[in-house]
């Protein structure tokens, strides 16, 4: 009960705060934010019989403004809020069970060699659709590209971790395991960076990918993270009990009949899943995944089921209101939301590390 009662506090917490910023979120455009969704129809149901024709006439044109305005919301502001929510909550998923995996607090998704992948995917199909440009044409060599980029991210990410696994010969080793992921990572780097070198046209979108963007999400890809998030929450919930047992040493694991090395795969898939999906849709965003495990430590001592739950939703409040302020900060410009994510997630450790070191 003592710790119940902290948990769910953050639990409340964690949810005023996600649709507060749901709300802001649907309300911050490219010209800074508007409230003209809401108007319309309050403004005629306030009109009498005795309405005069000026009256009618401005009311239904703030009934036109703000069907208008709710279009673009329901079509571009909706979604982008709804799959920030939901990437940023894949990627605290991840990071909670990379850290669990490791026993590491500094483990992030991305060690393992998914975002490389990611990356290298990416630049091939941008290297690929500039060299059909010139023949198949640039609109339909377009579509593909769109249709392309985030199916090579995800599968990009998903060869990474099992190329990772393949060199350390399994999960079994976590330390070799690392190490591996590591090797993998400067690896697929070094050969994206190769192809950018022979393909030029393929390093602005590189850019925008390894930077991070929430400018592309739709309802497809909002949906498509909704159901991977579901199956991956399930699924880590069901192994939360194993890594509570790992905490106490691969020993005492050992000696509780835990079948150690398909469990650590199982939450390298869980892990390859989560990452994948929220790269392949939001980009490279750096730090949530990080950073929301920590922030959940810091203010509840729960075991890893609740854990992994809160680290979820902390990492998608993390990302939607990096999203709400890359929108509003320099409108009608945008800045990258990765680039946000990475600044905000270094003050916060570079302040851990004042306050546990005691340096200035």
């Amino acid at each position: 009960m003592t710790t119940a009662r902290p948990a769910l506090r953050l639990l409340a917490l964690l949810v005023l705060l996600a649709l507060g910023l749901a709300a802001a979120g649907l309300a911050a455009g490219s010209e800074g934010w508007s409230w003209a969704w809401l108007r319309g129809l309050p403004v005629l149901a306030g009109l009498g019989t005795g309405a005069t024709e000026r009256e009618l006439a401005a009311a239904a044109e703030a009934a036109a403004e703000a069907a208008n305005e709710w279009d673009l919301v329901a079509a571009i502001r909706a979604p982008r809020t709804l799959g920030a929510l939901l990437a940023g909550g894949l990627l605290g998923l991840a990071g909670a069970l990379a850290q669990g995996l490791f026993r590491n607090p500094l483990a992030d998704p991305y060690l393992l060699g998914s975002a490389a992948g990611a990356g290298l995917g990416v630049v091939l199909v941008l290297a690929a659709g500039g060299a059909l440009g010139h023949h198949i044409g640039l609109a339909n060599a377009g579509a593909l590209l769109r249709v392309g980029l985030v199916g090579a991210a995800f599968i990009g990410a998903l060869l990474g971790v099992a190329l990772t696994l393949l060199l350390a010969r399994g999960a079994g080793r976590p330390l070799v395991l690392l190490l591996a992921g590591v090797v993998v990572g400067i690896l697929l780097s070094s050969v994206s960076e190769l192809l950018t070198l022979v393909s030029p046209e393929a390093l602005r979108g590189k850019q925008i990918f390894m930077l991070g963007t929430t400018s592309f999400l739709g309802w497809p890809s909002s949906a498509v993270m909704a159901a991977v998030l579901a199956l991956a929450a399930a699924l880590a919930w069901r192994c939360a009990r194993a890594l509570d047992a790992l905490v106490l040493g691969e020993a005492s694991a050992s000696s509780l009949g835990l079948p150690l090395p398909r469990l650590r795969l199982l939450l390298v898939a869980l892990m390859a899943l989560a990452t994948g999906t929220a790269v392949a849709q939001a980009g490279l965003v750096a730090f949530v995944g990080l950073v929301a495990p920590h922030i959940v430590r810091r203010m509840v001592v729960v075991t890893h089921g609740p854990l992994l739950l809160l680290s979820a939703l902390a990492g998608g409040v993390l990302l939607l209101a990096a999203d709400v302020a890359a929108r509003s900060l320099l409108a009608p410009q945008e800045l990258p939301v990765g680039l946000l994510t990475a600044v905000l997630g270094g003050l916060y450790l570079l302040q851990l590390l004042r306050r546990r070191q005691g340096v200035l």
